[in-house]
């Protein structure tokens, strides 16, 4: 596996546990929308500690970006993360992710599970192929939303948060369950595209079946 040292052109926080980082692009580096890489950070402490993050810039950007959730109380590679500066170098590894487009439909997403659909969407917009796509992000609270704006900006009405641990009237209360889907969507023969932890990720999955949704419409990430 090759492996790629960049420099960190900018990092900053975007949500109050979201990092935005970009470097350099190694030549001939490619990628597709929706594709993530194992990243290290090139130390001598952390160089041989791995972690999947998904590219969240375009493939024709002269750099790469990723949007990272960072977790101060793991002790682990995010919050590492969150200490670098411009200047600090990263290690990439070999690109992968089943994750890609395949046609319309509605993204699910929890938590940083959104993060494969970032360039995805950018993308669309990009292509103007954005019509008839939407999404829908869960998470506990109003402050965990990140992006907000460029994703009302990118789908307007077509753009759904849910929150699980706060009841707001601006947005649905609840999970991203059955009863929540029959009620939200209309259309199960579409692409449903889905990410978030492997519990959600599993009980979403299972619930779209029971609504009509067959395996070959059905995006997840590849684990095997």
């Amino acid at each position: 596996m090759k492996k790629h040292i960049v420099k960190i052109k900018s990092i900053k926080f975007i949500n109050y546990n979201v990092l935005e980082i970009k470097t350099d692009r190694p030549e001939g580096y490619e990628f597709k929308p929706g594709q993530a890489t194992e990243m290290s950070i090139n130390t001598e402490q952390w160089k041989e500690e791995t972690r999947p993050f998904t590219f969240t810039s375009l493939p024709q950007d002269d750099y790469l970006e990723f949007t990272i959730k960072v977790y101060p109380d793991h002790n682990g590679m995010t919050e590492q993360l969150s200490r670098c500066k411009e200047g600090d170098e990263l290690i990439l590894r070999d690109v992968f992710g089943a994750i890609q487009y395949k046609g319309k439909g509605t993204f699910l997403a929890g938590g940083a599970g959104v993060t494969p659909f970032i360039s995805i969407l950018r993308s669309l917009e990009m292509q103007n192929d954005l019509v008839k796509n939407a999404l829908i992000f869960a998470n506990k609270a109003e402050k965990d939303i990140f992006l907000r704006d460029e994703f009302e900006n990118l789908l307007g009405r077509n753009y759904v948060n849910v929150l699980s641990e706060e009841n707001i009237a601006k947005y649905a209360h609840g999970h991203i369950d059955e009863n929540f889907m029959r009620s939200t969507i209309s259309d199960y023969s579409q692409y449903f595209y889905v990410c978030g932890p492997p519990e959600m990720t599993d009980k979403v999955v299972e619930d779209l079946k029971k609504l009509g949704a067959t395996d070959d419409r059905i995006i997840i990430e590849d684990y095997d």
